[in-house]
């Protein structure tokens, strides 16, 4: 999986993604420099599914301001994950 082995940050639990897991969707975040075949091989090795489709996206990091300092906060990639019809990732 190249030089960093941790791909999968967090499973997402959100409104918008609680509304996928319906049709076997999941939202995960994931390491910026991971590709879809990496974050493919990394949920099915963690989760013991077997994934049908991967999308990705970035979301951009927010401008902010401490005083009169701008900084920005990080860019964040997140992944949505399908699954093969029938399979299941338990969440609590």
């Amino acid at each position: 999986m190249g030089t960093n082995p941790i791909i999968i940050k967090a499973l997402l639990q959100t409104e918008k993604s609680s509304t996928y897991q319906p049709s076997g969707k999941y939202l995960f975040l994931v390491v910026n420099s991971a590709n879809k075949i990496q974050i493919k091989k990394a949920v099915e090795q963690a989760y013991k599914v077997k994934v049908k489709n991967v999308n990705t996206f970035v979301s951009a990091g927010k401008l902010k301001r401490v005083r009169h300092q701008l900084g920005r906060t990080t860019d964040t990639k997140k992944a949505v994950v399908t699954l093969v019809a029938g399979q299941k990732i338990e969440v609590q």
